[in-house]
């Protein structure tokens, strides 16, 4: 057996496992163990973030079930000390794939999602098996990295056993983001004197709750003036455009896509909105915490109340309330919390702190 660490994700798209993988693959070539980043597909906006020093595997698939051969090939022929599985699918797949090769590979798989919420308002119809699948499957791996408390609650309260599951937050705190919230932006939101800009991170999606969010920031905008960014694509962006519309906000809520360095538009706006409906994580919390933005979140299942201590770090509202919202966003506004404060929070985040919890799961206890 190699002492290669391999990590398995579906490509190098803009997600926020996809990021906070490329910090730990970094992270543990610095620590000067040889990785391999298992891709379904060598492609995705942050590929050029891939460290030099992690060598790129591409499975050449452009479906999951049609990398199993690939994954097994990859399994019997390099012998990884271990493999990182991320995402609910490539779990499933990492599971069988260590079975049919035969490998001796440590399996550890990362949970990022409420399985709850997300089977229930899956897009596809077969992750409403996913409950069922990760019950049967999961006790199979060596490990479980929930990536928050309300994760590994999902996972236990399905059958797996408490032992099992380790609660690793993710390793988000990367040195760059201080550098790339530096970088200029050319946008006339911003100049000096402008009404506040509230800013929305995430893909449009129905995870995400935009529509509560349009509607908290047109509350908002009928008391002060106030602006409304949103960063990301998806499939409901024809949608929630005009729902803006309908609710008056065309001029006052604009849609930006997506941007490699949302850290820019963090750093200059006043607060970040999370109007999630449900999270695993929510890795742009601590974005926003480390850049020293004001931060309100809903108290969706799960990441955000841990991320923000109950309130101590930003504030919280409902799901789908859109006037605790807005009340959230104007209290942020006009009462911020030290940024200090926000930015020494950051720190817990970071990949170092995630490296002393991953590492003995992907050892098993080695060095």
């Amino acid at each position: 057996m190699s002492g290669r660490l391999a990590i398995l994700l579906p490509g190098l798209g803009a997600g926020g496992a996809e990021r906070v993988m490329l910090n730990l693959a970094r992270g543990l070539v610095e620590r000067g163990h040889a990785v391999d980043m298992l891709l379904l597909r060598a492609e995705g906006d942050f590929l050029p973030l891939l460290d030099r020093r992690v060598r790129r595997v591409d499975l050449g698939a452009r479906r999951a079930l049609a990398a199993l051969p690939a994954l097994v090939r990859y399994l019997r022929r390099e012998r990884p000390r271990a493999l990182l599985s991320n995402l609910t699918y490539l779990n499933l797949l990492a599971v069988l794939a260590r079975a049919w090769a035969g490998s001796a590979a440590r399996l550890i798989l990362v949970e990022h999602n409420d399985l709850a919420p997300a089977a229930r308002h899956g897009v596809r119809r077969w992750e409403r098996f996913f409950p069922l699948l990760v019950r049967w499957l999961y006790p199979r791996a060596d490990g479980v990295a929930a990536v928050s408390r309300g994760v590994a609650a999902g996972l236990t309260a399905l059958g797996l056993k408490p032992e099992k599951v380790s609660v690793i937050y993710n390793p988000v705190l990367s040195p760059e983001i201080a550098a790339l919230a530096k970088a200029p932006l050319d946008h006339p939101w911003f100049a000096p004197g402008a009404p506040p800009v509230i800013l929305a991170v995430g893909r449009l999606t129905a995870a995400k709750d935009y529509p509560t969010l349009l509607r908290a920031f047109a509350l908002l905008r009928a008391r002060r003036p106030a602006r409304l960014l949103i960063l990301g694509e998806g499939e409901l962006r024809d949608e929630l455009q005009a729902l803006a519309a309908s609710l008056g906000l065309a001029d006052e809520a604009q849609f930006a896509g997506f941007d490699p360095n949302p850290y820019r538009y963090m750093k200059r706006s006043a607060v970040l909105a999370l109007s999630s409906a449900w999270e695993g994580f929510g890795n742009v919390l601590v974005e926003a915490l480390a850049c020293g933005t004001q931060v309100v979140a809903t108290d969706c299942p799960s990441g955000p109340a841990e991320i923000l201590a109950q309130g101590r770090y930003g504030r919280l509202a409902p799901v789908g309330d859109a006037a605790a919202l807005a009340g959230a966003i104007q209290a942020a506004l006009d009462l911020p919390l030290p940024v200090d404060s926000l930015q020494a929070r950051a720190q817990d985040f970071s990949v170092e702190a995630a490296l002393k919890r991953y590492l003995p799961l992907l050892l098993g206890g080695g060095s």
